[in-house]
């Protein structure tokens, strides 16, 4: 989940403009081969690493994942700077860091790091796992023990490598189309475009050093304390200010507790309000209150004597009402983007463009298509791709047959645009919905023998080739608004997408090698691995094996769903700006409470630095929250060490009750 940013065209073309008129004027733009460079390659791989362990990290905990491009762009900038900087002292002749290359950098780090999220190593292949296997019950209807593929470093590379780059060439030729004659605003590539426009004007620069420097400090803070939380943390899942009763014990036990994680705070202070007090509204309504009432009824709507992760009872009820709001999130937005596209493409066919004609709009146009990547190339590639895909998957995924890959393949162009296109006007990537959609007709279409596979394997491969893209076409936005060649753009996408093959693998086998991945009871919970598997049992059984009055409920927060949803569209903004979002309302109802109070600390720090001072909020909010995600991630790294080499916290700090109470 990222955050949305709404710019209009003109403001763009005008901040713009006022940019270029603050850089200096003799500043040539290179040619395509002279914005990627060497120095640029290394440091989009030390970011795509780190951001690969980010995604991951918030992928295997939470679900929840903010936008990353001001970390990246600032990273960015930073390293180069530095590094130029550093061999200029040397007395080395250096080439200027142009906001081309910085271009390029950011493009190939939002490519490499974008595959740890659309590789589906959270979701749809973790959900073939022994233990996501093991969780739903051996005995449960559906759940087969034939349909369990645990993860391996090389199927993994394998299946990321024939997939990742079909949704490249899917959507190359409509760059014109979408960028030019559409106009379509892409509200993060645009704003991605005013960052690094900005960071290359003399005021733009002498901000963005003091951006870094904010962004260092807070990283330092938030590594030094994740570091220090580790020495209390002694072993097992009870240990530690990770489990910090700070309401007292009663609401220690149904998870509404501050578990001092500088990562969800960071997501606190970029996700926005609505989406952060969705969050904590959804805890509330769950854990607050319809958990506690289920409960009372263990003997009658279920057996009392089951475990707490047995679907048969209450865990039941969270796994499938978080889907039922989930898929009703994701119909709704469906459906509204798809008629948003198809009002919009009708009104361009049937009227000229009102948007004002700006004096450098012509200069963008010319290097814009200058270095065309050409129809027949981009066919050819994904072809060739396509084809050695369908040879390939059924390989790796038996159940999932050639002509199932070979129709996915023929249809995924055509999803891509609409997802594109709706991303867009919008800023929402619905990559997951069509994951699911492609999960469930296939799982459906292949039945109970070995239709779960099948299912995660598709919906892999569907959110793969439509986020990758809408992801280009974002970058596609960018490099027209900094005057960067869309053949460097297309080559640094494939670049970086080259890269997140072998990091993005690499980074979440380290997770899996190191920590208890899937435990309901532990940290890295991978909450959407269960969930996908559920979806698809749900594709080839159907409503059968829920428990009592589960199917009523389900239906109550789908339609609750799809009701908030319509009315967020149908108020006034004063009025719509304070109904929570149902998608964000989910993620608590099967994780827990925690999280929720982390983002929502987040959401009133940021609230209150607003109230005191608006213009250093703006400046600085998102460097202060990118270096708390930033240095959590990079503990990560020495945890996992230690943890590999059975290295244990030597302190266990526990809480309970005082004795004789």
């Amino acid at each position: 989940m990222g955050t949305e940013v709404e710019v209009s065209e003109p403001l763009i073309e005008k901040i713009a403009a006022v940019n270029d008129e603050e850089e200096e004027a003799d500043q040539p733009i290179p040619e395509w081969k002279d914005q990627i460079t060497i120095r640029g390659l290394v440091a989009s791989a030390i970011m795509g690493t780190l951001f690969c362990i980010i995604t991951h990290k918030l992928n295997l905990t939470v679900g929840i994942i903010p936008s990353l491009n001001v970390a990246a762009g600032l990273l960015g900038f930073f390293l180069v700077k530095s590094w130029t900087s550093f061999l200029s002292k040397l007395g080395f002749s250096i080439k200027p860091f142009t906001r081309q290359e910085n271009t390029v950098i950011q493009t190939c780090v939002v490519a490499c790091y974008g595959l740890a999220f659309s590789g589906g190593f959270g979701s749809s292949l973790l959900a073939m796992d022994e233990r996501t296997y093991q969780l739903i019950g051996a005995d449960y209807p559906g759940n087969r023990a034939e349909d369990v593929k645990n993860p391996g470093l090389g199927w993994m590379i394998g299946f990321v490598v024939v997939v990742s780059f079909l949704g490249l060439f899917s959507l190359v030729p409509l760059r014109k189309v979408m960028i030019l004659d559409y106009k379509l605003t892409y509200p993060s590539g645009t704003a991605t475009a005013m960052l690094i426009n900005s960071f290359h004007t003399n005021t733009g620069a002498e901000l963005a050093g003091k951006q870094v420097r904010c962004l260092g400090k807070y990283l330092s803070i938030s590594f030094f304390w994740s570091c220090f939380k580790w020495f209390f943390s002694g072993v097992g899942n009870s240990c530690g200010f990770d489990n910090f009763p700070s309401f007292g014990l009663t609401l220690f036990k149904n998870t509404f507790y501050f578990d001092f994680s500088p990562t969800y705070v960071g997501c606190g202070l970029i996700c926005p309000h609505i989406v952060n007090c969705s969050v904590l509204l959804g805890a509330i309504i769950s854990w607050g209150f319809l958990w506690p009432f289920i409960s009372q009824h263990a003997g009658d709507w279920y057996p009392a004597d089951l475990g707490s992760n047995d679907f048969k009872g209450l865990y039941g009820y969270k796994v499938f009402i978080a889907i039922s709001l989930i898929l009703g999130d994701g119909l709704y937005n469906l459906i509204k983007i798809i008629a948003i596209t198809v009002k919009e493409m009708w009104n361009r066919s049937t009227r000229d463009s009102k948007l004002p004609f700006v004096n450098d709009q012509k200069e963008r146009e010319i290097v814009f298509l200058k270095d065309g990547i050409p129809t027949w190339f981009a066919a050819s590639g994904y072809v060739g791709l396509a084809a050695i895909s369908t040879a390939t998957i059924p390989t790796i995924f038996p159940p999932l047959k050639w002509y199932l890959v070979l129709c996915s393949y023929l249809l995924a162009p055509a999803l891509a645009f609409c997802n594109s296109y709706g991303t867009g006007l919008t800023d929402w990537n619905l990559a997951s919905t069509y994951g699911k959609i492609g999960l469930f007709i296939i799982a459906s279409l292949v039945g109970t023998d070995g239709g779960v596979i099948a299912g995660l394997a598709a919906c892999g491969v569907m959110m793969s080739i439509v986020s990758t893209a809408a992801d280009l076409m974002q970058d596609f936005k960018t490099g027209y608004l900094t005057l960067s060649s869309a053949k460097s753009m297309f080559v640094s996408q494939l670049l970086g997408t080259a890269m997140g093959c072998v990091i993005a693998p690499l980074t979440f086998w380290m997770y899996w090698t190191a920590f208890d991945i899937g435990s309901p009871d532990g940290p890295y919970k991978a909450p959407y691995a269960v969930i996908f598997r559920e979806m698809a049992i749900l594709g080839i059984e159907g409503f059968s094996e829920l428990p009592k009055h589960c199917l009523a409920l389900c239906c109550g927060f789908f339609v609750a769903a799809l009701v908030i949803n319509l009315l967020r569209d149908a108020t006034p903004t004063k009025i719509s700006r304070f109904i929570p979002v149902p998608m964000a309302m989910a993620v608590p109802f099967y994780i827990g409470a925690y999280f929720a109070i982390d983002m929502f600390v987040g959401t009133v720090i940021l609230f209150i630095w607003e109230l005191v001072n608006q213009k250093d909020s703006e400046d600085y909010a998102g460097a202060v929250a990118s270096g708390l995600i930033c240095g959590d991630g990079i503990w990560t790294i020495p945890s996992a060490i230690l943890s590999i080499f059975r290295v244990n916290p030597p302190v266990c700090m526990y809480f309970g009750p005082a004795v004789g109470s």
